[in-house]
């Protein structure tokens, strides 16, 4: 997610448009707008008290993990915001960038070289920089964790997205591939009440939605990361959310990148071979539907697939979709105890 302190700008912002229309309207019209306005307003300041500003910088996870593979290392750069950076542990071995790369390297047997490169705070259009100094890197994979700061700055969905469809194209002609973690639900936030936990749900899932049909477009994997444990935030929330009640645990990050890390196997040519599963229709839609569906479960990895030879079909680009059944049920997984933790292993 991102920087806790933009959650309250972007509250004030749309009360005070609800204010201005309000403004204009007749009669019980007016009176229910500037209500709500006024509510929006109340949750604004309240989210303000409530959401402390990012303090620490988050432990740093850059190095190589798995050594005693043999081989040349893999490279893999995480980009994004606090979501990807991830703030909230303390730890360097809970973070989701030594959570994945324990994994990859574990899963592949050879060492992994990871190189973090998020910034607490970033919107899409902060991108730009981090990927250029991934690109120093010569990165095999980029992982791309974004959208949080957008929703609650108000960025508008396009212009968001198309930063970062500008960073997956200008890391796929590097000879990178590229996985996205999409915009997380905001609606998930317990200090955030409604009306505007749902204003905020709403804002949140058009984004993801958004941003799978462009990744996709573009060549690139998508996961939904959606409201990440579900109930159990609601169920738990001194356990799944850090000390500021915004970002995720550690349990959190274990579960999102457990999530992410089957994609980044396929994306690596390591995966299920994705030819058979197209060929029997199995979880195969329309790019649009795969994207409005897995905005709607977190989880859901999409990518682009054939039907027939075919990348298109009535509907467009043709997608396939997965879901992680592990995802927000059964018993959270523990972060690892170190470099070489099976926790991911276990998991995916």
């Amino acid at each position: 997610m991102g920087d806790a302190g933009s959650v309250v700008p972007a509250g004030w912002q749309h009360a005070r448009r609800i204010a201005r229309v309000a403004a204009i309207g007749t009669g019980a019209t007016v009176a229910a707008t500037v209500a709500t306005g006024g509510v929006l307003l109340g949750q604004a300041r309240q989210a303000r008290r409530t959401i402390p500003m990012a303090e620490a910088p988050p432990p740093r996870c850059d190095g190589v993990y798995g050594a005693k593979f043999p081989g040349p290392p893999l490279t893999m750069v995480i980009l994004g915001d606090s979501s990807a950076a991830g703030y909230g542990v303390h730890r360097r071995r809970e973070t989701p960038g030594a959570l994945l790369a324990t994994g990859l390297s574990r899963r592949l047997h050879r060492p992994v070289r990871l190189h973090r490169f998020a910034v607490v705070g970033s919107l899409s259009a902060g991108l730009k920089p981090q990927v250029e100094s991934a690109l120093e890197c010569e990165p095999d994979i980029a992982v791309i964790l974004i959208g949080g700061n957008d929703v609650t700055n108000r960025t508008p969905p396009a212009l968001a997205v198309r930063y970062l469809v500008d960073a997956v194209r200008t890391l796929q002609a590097a000879g990178c591939e590229v996985v996205v973690g999409t915009c997380p639900d905001l609606g998930a936030i317990r200090p955030i009440q409604p009306p505007l936990r749902w204003l905020a749900r709403r804002w949140s899932r058009q984004l993801a939605a958004a941003q799978t049909v462009a990744v996709v477009e573009a060549g690139g994997w998508t996961v939904s990361l959606g409201d990440m444990l579900g109930p159990r935030f609601a169920a738990e929330p001194a356990r799944m959310f850090a000390w500021d009640r915004f970002h995720p645990s550690a349990e959190g990050y274990a579960v999102a990148a457990a999530a992410l890390l089957p994609t980044l196997l396929s994306a690596l040519g390591a995966g299920p071979d994705r030819r058979v599963t197209a060929a029997r229709g199995e979880g195969v839609r329309s790019l649009p539907e795969a994207a409005h569906e897995a905005a709607r479960h977190a989880g859901t990895e999409v990518s682009g697939t054939q039907v027939r030879g075919r990348d298109r079909g009535p509907g467009g680009r043709w997608a396939q979709l997965r879901r992680r059944a592990f995802f927000g049920v059964g018993a959270v997984p523990q972060p690892g105890t170190g470099a070489d933790s099976p926790t991911l292993e276990e998991l995916a």
